[in-house]
């Protein structure tokens, strides 16, 4: 028997909120889990100050939060998701000539773990181990679009939450909403100019079994370059649809 309830119960919370499809009452977490209300919420004000869960006060509702998220991510990550990913972003960058990348969220940044370019390719800031704002990266967006609303809303609750770098993306939580909206529906994302003058990336999500964005794969290339952004989104998205296979254990026909 654990020795530390209150740890045991936070732990429970997380794999029953974990298994919803969206965001609960505390009334009905407290009856699904068989507690007492006033130990939820002692337990969800605990954890929402660390990040594992957030509140929803219009809805009256409690769902995962950024810190649960991130713990996911990290578990991915050591368990090899470089090493899936490297010879997929080799390919991409074989037969299309653009500086292909392999990113994860990080809090309200994207991190990016992996990068393959072609030969005399010029340098760019997206380095390995570099962050940068996630609402001005299109792996970020790719990964955005993918997440409930309330981890959004949590990332971005105000227009403080959002930097520049030049002059161009979302500046205002109703901004963010509607370029997520319409990458969501298209099914993949696009920045140009926003992190670089000059260059323009395409990304789309990698997610695990749940459906949970945890990595998202980019191409960037000059904007001046004559290709069209959908093309390389097709090779994007392919990349990320065997991503997802190779974390699942599935492997391709």
């Amino acid at each position: 028997m654990s020795h530390v309830p209150a740890a045991t119960r936070a732990l429970r919370l997380l794999r029953f909120l974990a298994a919803r499809p969206g965001p609960m009452s505390a009334s009905a977490i407290a009856s699904g889990m068989g507690l007492p209300r006033s130990s939820v919420y002692q337990l969800l004000e605990a954890m929402a100050e660390e990040g594992f869960v957030t509140h929803l006060p219009e809805e009256r509702r409690w769902g995962l939060g950024v810190a649960a998220f991130e713990i996911g991510s990290a578990y991915l990550r050591h368990d090899g998701i470089e090493r899936l990913a490297r010879p997929l972003l080799h390919q991409l960058t074989e037969t299309t000539g653009a500086t292909a990348h392999l990113g994860v969220l990080h809090g309200s940044d994207t991190l990016y773990l992996l990068k393959e370019q072609p030969p005399h390719a010029p340098t760019l800031i997206t380095g390995v181990g570099v962050r940068l704002p996630t609402h001005l990266t299109a792996s970020g967006r790719a990964m955005l679009a993918r997440l409930p609303r309330a981890q959004v809303r949590a990332l971005y609750p105000g227009a403080d939450a959002f930097t520049d770098r030049t002059g161009k993306g979302p500046r205002t939580p109703g901004e963010l909403r509607s370029i997520l909206a319409d990458e969501g529906r298209q099914g993949w994302s696009m920045e140009d100019g926003q992190v670089t003058d000059g260059y323009l990336s395409v990304a789309a999500a990698a997610s695990d079994h749940n459906g949970t964005p945890v990595a998202a794969i980019s191409l960037t290339v000059p904007s001046a370059r004559p290709v069209t952004p959908g093309a390389l989104a097709a090779r994007v998205r392919d990349a990320a649809g065997e991503l997802t296979r190779r974390m699942s254990g599935r492997v391709s026909p």
